[in-house]
C-alpha cells in the first residue's frame, strides 16, 4: 500500500466553487450558492481535514500511470473534489479494488470512484452513475474462443480479481470452467503470460489495459454485463450527499469528466456508444 499526500489548488469566491483542472475551470454551485455549504460538506466528507482517496493500480478506472505520471479517473476525481472542498487531498494505493472497498467502508478512506453494486452498496454510499462500463474477457490471441459461451467448459481456467464484483457475479453464472481469483492485476498479467489462465473476466477498461501489454491476446466480442460506475464515500455522510451531487453534475455537464476520462486513456465505456 502506498500514500501520496498533495495539496489541492484553491480558487473559491464566496458564493462559487472555481476549479482549475487542467485547462478549464469548472465553476460549480452548492445547493445553498455558499461557502458556508462548501464547508459544511468539507467536515462531512474529509473528516481529518484531508480528503482521503482511495486507488488501485492497472484501471484506468482508478489509477495507471501515463508516461510516468500518475492519471485515472478516481485519481483525478479525487484532486479535483479536493480542490472544490478547500482541502489537501491524500492518495493511498491497495493491491486491488476489493480492499478499497473494505478501507472505505472502515472509513480508513474519504472518497473512491467504482462499481455501484448493489453488494457494495451495503457497506458505502454511492452517487448516481456517471460512467458505464462493458464486462467482457480476454484471451490468447489462438484461442478457439469466439464468444462468452465458447468459455463456460471444464478445463478452462478463468482469471478473476479476487474480492471482486466480476468474481462474485460469475461464480453464479459459470457452470463447467474454474474461477481463479487474483491478488492483483499484475499477478493477472503474470498468469496469463505463463499460461496458467485461459481469459480473465472484468471490465474492458483493464483489459485493454491489460491487451496493450499482452500482444498475443484479444479482448471478445461482445459483453457479459456492465458495470456503472460512481463516486463512492462511507455510509455516515448522507448530509453531504446533495452539496457531492451538485458538484458532480457540474464537473459532468461542464465536460470536464469527459476530458479525465480521455486523459486516463480510459476504454471500454458503454454509453459512448
Amino acid at each position: 500500500m502506498r500514500v501520496w499526500l498533495a495539496l489541492a489548488a484553491l480558487g473559491l469566491t464566496a458564493c462559487t466553487h472555481v476549479v482549475q483542472w487542467g485547462d478549464t475551470k469548472v465553476v460549480t454551485t452548492s445547493p445553498n450558492a455558499s461557502e458556508v455549504a462548501r464547508d459544511q460538506a468539507a467536515r462531512v466528507l474529509a473528516p481529518t481535514g484531508v480528503l482521503r482517496v482511495g486507488v488501485y493500480a492497472g484501471s484506468p478506472t482508478s489509477l495507471v500511470r501515463i508516461e510516468g505520471r500518475p492519471s485515472g479517473v478516481a485519481h483525478d476525481l479525487g484532486f479535483a473534489l479536493g480542490q472544490a472542498l478547500g482541502v489537501p487531498v491524500l492518495i493511498t494505493e491497495f493491491p486491488r479494488v476489493a480492499e478499497v472497498v473494505r478501507a472505505l467502508q472502515a472509513q480508513q478512506i474519504d472518497f473512491t470512484f467504482t462499481n455501484a453494486s448493489a453488494e457494495r452498496a451495503r457497506w458505502v454510499d454511492f452517487s448516481p452513475t456517471l460512467l458505464r462500463l462493458e464486462l467482457g474477457y480476454l484471451v490468447r490471441a489462438d484461442s478457439s474462443a469466439l464468444g462468452m459461451a465458447d468459455l463456460d467448459r471444464q478445463g478452462v481456467r478463468i482469471g478473476v480479481s479476487q474480492g471482486s464484483s466480476s468474481q462474485a457475479t460469475l461464480m453464479s453464472r459459470l457452470q463447467h470452467a474454474t474461477l481463479v481469483p487474483q491478488a492483483s492485476l499484475a499477478a493477472a498479467h503474470a498468469a496469463l503470460t505463463s499460461g496458467q489462465l485461459e481469459a480473465f473476466a472484468t471490465n474492458k477498461a483493464i483489459l485493454f489495459e491489460l491487451l496493450d501489454r499482452l500482444p498475443q491476446h484479444r479482448v471478445l466480442d461482445g459483453s457479459w454485463g456492465q458495470e456503472n460506475l460512481a463516486m463512492a464515500v462511507p455510509k455516515g455522510r448522507q448530509s453531504a450527499m446533495p452539496w457531492l451531487q451538485a458538484w458532480a453534475e457540474a464537473f459532468q455537464h461542464s465536460g470536464e469528466l469527459a476530458r479525465v476520462v480521455q486523459r486516463s486513456g480510459l476504454r471500454g465505456v458503454a454509453n459512448e456508444r
